[in-house]
């Protein structure tokens, strides 16, 4: 089991809060087209073994026309075997979602559409720079189930500045009217360099936070959706399978600028973010061996974010014994539970995870 992930760059415009690599160099998509399909054909070999899962991600996939995702498409089929894929998901923005472009999507092959709404309240939405209203949301969530799609995950973010229980509560009813298969929920994080890293002074409190956390996963609770991931919420068989290879340590290969692979074992690489230099070929990708202290710490982080938790019996034997020391404090303030070496974030563990994870690392 594999997966392909292909990261579009494109942005019409920025958005306050995001420090993922992009560019508005919208002028370039028809060369990024064909920069992408050549860097397919060269690394091929690297997805040897059938993969389950292609992600379109992004930046803005659907900057992207029909025509343009269509021939990276033809370029997957041609050269790599997709006899076992399962899952094809694509990253879009609600006003690029008109109905001709989702029809065309789901000729391509697409079978998962995410949406990235982020709020139904309008001032949040100028506040984030994004270039869609609530209405135009739900209008391009009704356009997607017209078109066909039976598998649609929605994008939401909580904790922005001056953003109150009440503010938060509405967008959280709107997404159960609207009822997607998948909601994905970020807390707002302020990265510098980002023009929402300014507006800091005006965060929500850690009350509130941790009260707007506690909304989130009561409603979704309430409403058939597991918690599968510290921000991540299903119906039942809808959990996204190309995420969770990250978080099982599973092999993918990423195209683009900025995308990184990973083979499974030790072996990570990354394609700098760099649009000229991609696009002339002259694009150096950067490799990383994990070390055995590196392998631990990665599966003790991406593990514990799950609802599956982290097998104890799966680290390294000389780091077991120092690990169940480690973990004694946080068993005795109820934040982590252990069942047949079976280590889960309790509910009061999750909004701390930070700390948690950090304090169990090698």
């Amino acid at each position: 089991m594999a997966g392909l992930y292909l990261h579009i760059p494109f942005c019409p415009s920025r958005c306050s809060y995001c420090d993922f690599y992009s560019t508005t160099r919208t002028n370039r998509c028809s060369d990024y087209t064909e920069a992408l399909i050549r860097e397919l054909k060269s690394r091929k070999s690297e997805l040897s073994e059938p993969f389950h899962t292609v992600y379109f991600g992004g930046g803005t996939p659907s900057s992207l026309s029909i025509g343009q995702l269509e021939r990276i498409w033809t370029a997957i089929h041609r050269h790599l075997n997709t006899d076992s894929l399962q899952e094809a998901t694509f990253e879009a923005n609600p006003d690029d979602l008109k109905i001709d472009y989702l029809k065309g999507l789901k000729q391509l092959g697409f079978n998962r559409l995410s949406i990235g709404i982020q709020s139904f309240n309008d001032h949040f939405l100028q506040q984030m720079n994004r270039r869609h209203t609530a209405a135009e949301a739900v209008e391009a969530y009704d356009n997607a189930r017209r078109a066909g799609f039976d598998n649609i995950s929605i994008d939401l973010m909580y904790g922005l500045p001056q953003q109150n229980i009440s503010d938060w509560t509405q967008t959280l009813n709107k997404a159960m009217q609207l009822r997607p298969e998948h909601c994905s929920a970020y807390h707002l994080s302020y990265e510098p360099g980002t023009r929402m890293y300014a507006s800091r002074t005006n965060a929500v409190s850690e009350e509130t936070s941790l009260a707007m956390f506690e909304l989130l996963c009561s409603t979704l609770s309430e409403n058939g959706y597991k918690h599968y991931e510290i921000s991540n919420f299903a119906l039942p068989g809808y959990h996204s399978r190309h995420n969770s290879l990250y978080w099982n340590g599973t092999a993918y290969l990423g195209l683009g600028p900025g995308a990184h692979s990973y083979d499974g074992k030790r072996l990570r690489s990354w394609n700098p973010g760099n649009l000229d230099a991609y696009l002339n070929g002259t694009l150096e990708r950067t490799y990383e061996q994990l070390t055995e202290q590196d392998y631990t710490n990665e599966l003790i982080m991406t593990r514990l974010r799950t609802s599956e938790g982290l097998d104890i019996r799966l680290l390294p034997t000389a780091y077991i014994s120092k690990f169940r020391q480690k973990l004694q404090p946080w068993l005795k303030n109820s934040c982590v539970e252990m069942e047949n070496d079976i280590v889960r974030l309790t509910k009061n563990g999750i909004f701390v995870s930070d700390s948690i994870i950090r304090d169990l690392f090698e």
